[in-house]
């Protein structure tokens, strides 16, 4: 089904509590954490349209919402931010791709889908996921548990690691840099960095988008790894836009409140996305994931946060 004006009347008819919800999102009063759980509830209540496809819309505005945080972020700010982390996010990479390899083996979990749980470990999560398993030509099965993996990870990042931040009394800079380090998905990094402050926020977006990129040159690698056939990488194009928004904020600094408006919008929907992805989940997928790819994905995850964590904290590789 798609977009069509026709179309979405109808799913507001048939699902007005599901819809009402979504649009509660955007009110300041309902933040990431309360998204999340109110989308898995209507999921599990059965409440979620099953013939509307709420994973595209999630996608489409997830994309808009990262452009949109462009406009709030100062160009010099940008460039700090990247090159402070950027030793730790290469480190990071590397380290999470080569023990995932390691593990899968260990603990004779199928490769393709260790190796898609380490990809999106590794760099951002659902999005790496996707790009890499039709490069390796994995299966819908493999790709649904890696992905299941990951999403009930950054579940738990999404309320965890503030709390760890709070704790830790760390400074904006460096929780948005660990969270964009060690949380997968970009909505959950923004998610946590967004209940953090403006400053993690920013620091959060620019450091994942980043990171993001290595996405391409992971996707050829794992073509080669596993011998499939070659296909057509997509590059993420709102990952070009984010940065045509940071420089027409950078050169057209007159119309600053604007910028702000459009940020502080772009906020309140990454808020929504968080509902759609939580009514996403069911227990059935969450079942579905199986011990093993959890417990590979538990592991890569824990020493990532910790290792990342422990660098930000000494000061190794952030400078």
């Amino acid at each position: 089904m798609s977009f069509q004006p026709a179309a979405i009347k109808h799913q507001l008819i048939r699902y007005p509590l599901f819809w009402l919800c979504a649009a509660a999102c955007l009110l300041p009063v309902v933040n990431s954490p309360v998204a999340l759980i109110l989308g898995f509830s209507l999921a599990t209540l059965g409440l979620v349209p099953t013939d509307f496809p709420v994973a595209a819309l999630t996608k489409k505005l997830l994309s808009t919402a990262i452009v949109g945080l462009g406009f709030g972020i100062q160009l010099d700010v940008a460039i700090e931010a990247s090159q402070s982390g950027l030793g730790l996010i290469i480190a990071s990479i590397v380290v999470t791709l080569l023990m995932g390899t390691l593990l899968t083996r260990l603990f004779s979990l199928d490769p393709k889908t260790g190796h898609l749980i380490a990809s999106g470990t590794a760099i951002c999560g659902g999005s790496a996921i996707a790009a890499v398993s039709p490069a390796i030509q994995a299966n819908s099965h493999q790709t649904s548990l890696a992905l299941a993996t990951v999403f009930i990870l950054n579940a738990i990042a999404l309320f965890l690691f503030p709390t760890i931040g709070h704790l830790l009394d760390l400074s904006q800079h460096e929780f948005g840099l660990w969270a964009a380090i060690a949380i997968h998905d970009t909505s959950s990094v923004v998610g946590a960095a967004g209940a953090y402050g403006d400053e993690a926020l920013k620091t959060a977006t620019t450091l994942k988008l980043a990171r993001a990129l290595w996405i391409i040159p992971l996707a050829f690698l794992s073509a080669l790894i596993f011998s499939g056939k070659e296909k057509k990488i997509t590059i993420p194009l709102f990952i070009v836009f984010y940065c045509v928004a940071i420089l027409t904020a950078h050169w057209l600094p007159q119309f600053n409140l604007i910028y702000q408006e459009i940020f502080a919008f772009s906020k309140r929907v990454l808020v929504v996305c968080l509902f759609l992805i939580g009514a996403g989940i069911t227990v059935q997928k969450l079942r579905a994931a199986g011990a093993k790819p959890l417990i590979l994905g538990g592991i890569l995850w824990a020493v990532i946060s910790a290792g990342s964590l422990l660098a930000i904290l000494s000061g190794t590789g952030v400078q």
